[in-house]
């Protein structure tokens, strides 16, 4: 297995200046819903002196390695191997000083290539973030949806203006053997894609994360995951979301607009303390990364994040 990759975690420095009011509480705590290979956490355990912070991912071997990285701080790390819905599972009633979400594939994923997460690459269909315990992979998806579905997903996940075409063409050309690596699956999406814009990337890369998001269940994953993680803040309590999406960030936009917004009809002239909004955000908008950042790291350019903060109790 191929394991050489460069890992840089994007906007860090925004990250922790934003969580920091949080953060520098006493004895905080801090849930890295996406561990990954720990460089977030790292950071943050090393400007915090007295943060623990619970990690959790669904990859194995990032775990691991994220382990290894942060072993050298002892009992300040908790790790889980979970998806970040079971955040309250894990949690047995603690509620936490912050959560950070940096969603979408880690280095570790999109650099392993036999995983088959990179178009760039031939490897077989998997795109399995929890290595091979899911029954569900790529090949089934190509394989066995309809091209209906297979439309719906490119359109709905990837924002993919050609999403017909590829679709039709991946039904056609499967009839004539199935798919089983992600070369031949990146030339079928070529030949469909009339127009080849270099503005907008490579043609598969679209294709390729909407199909890696069905495969996981992104989507409905996040859609349980964001209200349960409001849920465990403590008042004055932080939570900060990066995307790479335009639907992941409108679901965090609209999740965020519900928390920070008084739950009474319009023109009451007074809210009764109990519909008062329990959150406000931190940040107005999406923050994007710096072009410092992007330069540093190119994976970080399409970043959009969202910080909110607890200032009530649900009563």
């Amino acid at each position: 297995m191929e394991t050489s990759f460069t890992h840089v975690p994007v906007m860090c420095e925004e990250i922790l200046s934003l969580l920091a009011p949080a953060l520098n509480a006493p004895d905080s705590i801090m849930v890295d819903a996406t561990l990954g290979l720990g460089g977030h956490s790292l950071a943050a355990l090393t400007r915090f002196d007295s943060l623990t912070i619970i990690g959790i991912d669904r990859d194995p071997q990032a775990l691991d390695m994220a382990r290894a990285t942060l072993s050298r701080f002892g009992d300040r790390v908790e790790t889980h191997q979970a998806t970040y819905d079971q955040i309250e599972e894990i949690l047995q009633g603690r509620r936490v000083e912050a959560v950070l979400f940096d969603l979408g594939l880690s280095s570790l994923q999109i650099d392993s290539k036999e995983r088959g997460f990179a178009y760039a690459a031939d490897a077989p269909l998997s795109m399995r973030m929890d290595g091979n315990d899911s029954e569900l992979t790529a090949a089934d998806v190509v394989n066995t949806y309809t091209a209906a579905e297979l439309e719906w997903i490119f359109r709905i996940y990837g924002d993919e203006k050609y999403a017909r075409r590829i679709a039709q063409a991946i039904v056609s050309e499967r009839e004539r053997e199935p798919f089983s690596t992600s070369a031949r699956l990146v030339d079928v999406i070529l030949s469909a894609v009339p127009v080849r814009d270099t503005r907008s990337g490579h043609p598969a890369k679209r294709p390729f994360q909407a199909i890696r998001m069905e495969v996981n269940q992104e989507r409905a994953i996040l859609e349980k995951a964001l209200p349960d993680a409001l849920n465990v803040l403590k008042v004055d309590g932080r939570m900060a979301v990066l995307s790479y999406h335009s639907g992941e960030d409108r679901l965090v936009k609209r999740v965020f607009s519900q928390a920070h917004t008084d739950h009474v009809p319009p023109g009451v002239p007074i809210v009764p303390q109990e519909h008062r909004a329990k959150f406000a955000l931190v940040t107005r908008g999406a923050l994007k990364p710096s072009q410092e950042d992007a330069e540093l790291n190119p994976r970080a350019k399409p970043a959009r994040l969202r910080v909110i903060t607890r200032i009530e109790e649900d009563k």
